[in-house]
Order: structure tokens, then C-alpha cells, then sequence
């Protein structure tokens, strides 16, 4: 696999950037449905409006993904939760899949506000909501046309993925199955030493990289106490009237997916271990600015508030996903890559069963 063609070029490189741009495919589609959810909550808010729909949803949507990368960390089965090589990943473009994960965000927000621009008000909550569902079913059918047919044929992903069967990998043999290496990925299993194919045990690597897998916890439990609901609902009401909680969410996604590309100036990049445990502990400070400013402040602080909130997420996220795997083989990448998503999902629900202290003391909180 590793061998050079007639133009002298590495074979494994072949199709490189064909691979990132599937890659950033498959990171729109990885979200584009949660967050095409969230973007229509007005319409919820319309149907159901004192049933929570900013809180209710993200409580339910979050619990089988949980479950699923709950059984795929513990048990190895890596396939069950995305059947994705974090080896992959990170070998090839860990920005471009992580970036390209808070993509839609930005874009369905911008495509919520000009519907408020170009439609009447009063119809334009269904149609909006129908198109948005419309083009998250269409990614995601996209990305498994991508995944299964297209992806496994690449050279490049060939080869990492041989790479991660001939380190021990026991998770891609359909994978390479897929790309019609089975033969090939056999043999060099068979003359690779069990040695080398000795691999870190899950409880091993959890237990060397804890204040990481903490880190992800605390980053996705302080912003989804948040996000969205507290936004929707405890923010009062100011001169931008129903357009507030749209441009709130707006700005989040939007300092969110820029904040994700800081990283890549090294001199930006934070590596520290204690260095991102300080700054995550930190920005538990934001609770009580939140709550004075939605109590006292005007919509401007508000706005600058939930800018640094989505700052800050996006920029600890990459740091902490981009730097944890370094030193590790392909299938150590992979189970470290399951176990902290694990982490941040456990995050995430805490983060959404948290939220709901914020209704503690109002009169028709429940």
C-alpha cells in the first residue's frame, strides 16, 4: 500500500483530498439533523409552548446515541457507534471532520433568519421546519451512499486502515472487506508479531488520559446547562422581541465553528494538560454572569456572553480531541476516540438534565 506509482507519488497519499471532503461530509452529517432540531425550536414553541421544547427534545434525542457509544466503548464494538477509524481521522484531516461538525450549525441559522426576513411571520415557522428536515434527510443519506460505497475504495483510507489491521485492529475487517483488501489485510496480520499487536486495555487508557475525559465532561455539562434552553426561556424579553433567541443561537453556533480553527495556529494551541483543566474549570464562571445579566443586563452583554460560550466550547473541544490520541497505535486511537466521545455525551446529558434548575422559582415553570 505504501509503495510509489508510475509518477513517484506515495500510493497512500492517493485521494487525499477526496477523503477530506468526504470527511467533511460526513461531519456535516454527523450533526446535520440535531441541529437542524434545534434551529426550528421556534416552531415548537409555536405548537407546544408550555411543554419546553428547547429542553424536552435534547433530553430525549441525546439518549440512544448515549447508549450506543456507551455498549461500543465498553465492549469494543466500535462498529456499533459510527463504524469510523479514529485513526482515520486523525492521521488525515482531524479539523476538517471537526469543524465540519458544527458547519450546519452556522448555516441553518443563517438560513432561519432570512426565512424571518423573506417570509410572513406567520407562515413561515412549518415551511421553514419542513425544509430544514428536508435537507437533513437527504445528508444523511447522502453520507451512507458515501460511507459504504464511495469512502472504503479510496487509496489512502486503504491504507490506514490496513495500517490499524496490521497494529492490531480487530474492528476493520469489513471495513477492508468493504475496499476489497481482505485478502491483503490477512496476510500482513499474519506476519506481524503478536508483540506488536499488543495494545493498551480500555481501563488503561481511560485511567491515563482521566483529566482529558473530565475536561470533555465539564466543557459539555457548563454548555448545554445553557444551550439552548436557557436562551429560549430565560432571557427575557428585549427590543429584538422573537428575533433575541434566534440571534442568541446564531452567535453561539457562529463563534463555536470559528473558535475550532484557532487551534491550528500552533502558538494558540493549548496542550497543557493543566493548562485546558484551568481554563474548562473557568468557565464555570459564566453560570452566575449568565444569570445577572438575563436578570439585569441588556441584550448587548447577552449577546457578548454567549459569544465567549461558544468561544470557548469549540476551542477546548478541538485542543482536547486533536491532542489526546498523539503517541498512540491506530486501535488505541480508536478506543480513546470512543471513550472520550462517551464523556462528552455523558456531559451533554448532564448538561440537558442540569438545565432544567434554571426553572427553579418561576410560576409556570412545570
Amino acid at each position: 500500500m505504501s509503495t510509489a506509482n508510475e509518477n513517484g507519488a506515495p500510493i497512500c497519499l492517493e485521494g487525499k483530498y477526496k477523503a477530506i471532503v468526504v470527511c467533511f461530509i460526513l461531519g456535516v452529517g454527523t450533526l446535520v439533523a440535531w441541529n437542524s432540531m434545534l434551529t426550528i425550536e421556534d416552531y415548537y414553541y409555536q405548537l407546544f409552548p408550555k411543554y419546553h421544547p428547547s429542553r424536552t427534545p435534547e433530553l430525549i434525542r441525546i439518549q440512544p446515541f448515549f447508549c450506543k457509544c456507551f455498549i461500543g466503548s465498553n465492549f469494543g464494538f466500535s462498529h456499533i457507534r459510527e463504524r469510523r477509524s479514529w485513526n482515520l481521522y486523525w492521521s488525515l484531516c482531524p479539523f476538517c471532520f471537526i469543524w465540519s461538525c458544527r458547519c450546519p450549525c452556522t448555516r441553518w441559522n443563517g438560513w432561519r433568519l432570512y426565512l424571518l426576513c423573506a417570509l410572513n411571520y406567520s407562515n413561515h415557522f412549518l415551511l421553514g421546519a419542513i425544509l430544514f428536515l428536508a435537507i437533513s434527510s437527504f445528508f444523511e443519506f447522502l453520507c451512507i451512499l458515501l460511507y459504504a460505497i464511495y469512502f472504503p475504495k479510496l487509496p489512502i483510507v486503504k491504507y490506514y486502515r490496513s495500517k490499524a489491521a496490521s497494529e492490531g485492529s480487530k474492528t476493520v475487517s469489513s471495513d477492508l472487506a468493504a475496499g476489497g483488501i481482505q485478502t491483503e489485510a490477512n496476510q500482513e496480520l499474519e506476519e506481524v508479531d503478536t508483540k506488536d499487536q499488543e495494545r493498551f486495555s480500555n481501563k488503561q487508557l481511560f485511567f491515563q488520559n482521566t483529566d482529558y475525559a473530565v475536561v470533555l465532561f465539564l466543557i459539555y455539562v457548563l454548555t448545554l446547562s445553557i444551550f439552548p434552553g436557557f436562551l429560549y426561556e430565560n432571557t427575557g424579553s428585549h427590543q429584538l422581541g422573537t428575533w433575541y433567541p434566534l440571534v442568541l443561537v446564531a452567535m453561539y453556533n457562529l463563534w463555536d465553528l470559528i473558535s475550532r480553527y484557532i487551534p491550528l495556529i500552533e502558538c494558540l494551541k493549548l496542550e497543557s494538560r493543566k493548562g485546558l483543566m484551568v481554563a474548562t474549570i473557568s468557565r464555570f464562571l459564566l453560570i452566575p454572569a449568565f444569570y445577572f445579566t438575563a436578570k439585569y443586563g441588556d441584550q448587548g452583554w447577552m449577546i457578548l456572553l454567549i459569544s465567549f460560550l461558544g468561544l470557548t466550547n469549540g476551542y477546548l473541544t478541538v485542543c482536547v480531541l486533536t491532542v489526546a490520541p498523539k503517541g498512540y497505535k491506530g486501535p488505541e486511537q480508536n478506543a480513546l476516540g470512543n471513550l472520550l466521545v462517551l464523556c462528552l455525551l455523558c456531559g451533554i446529558f448532564a448538561g440537558v438534565v442540569l438545565d432544567w434548575l434554571w426553572l427553579i422559582g418561576k410560576a409556570d415553570a412545570f
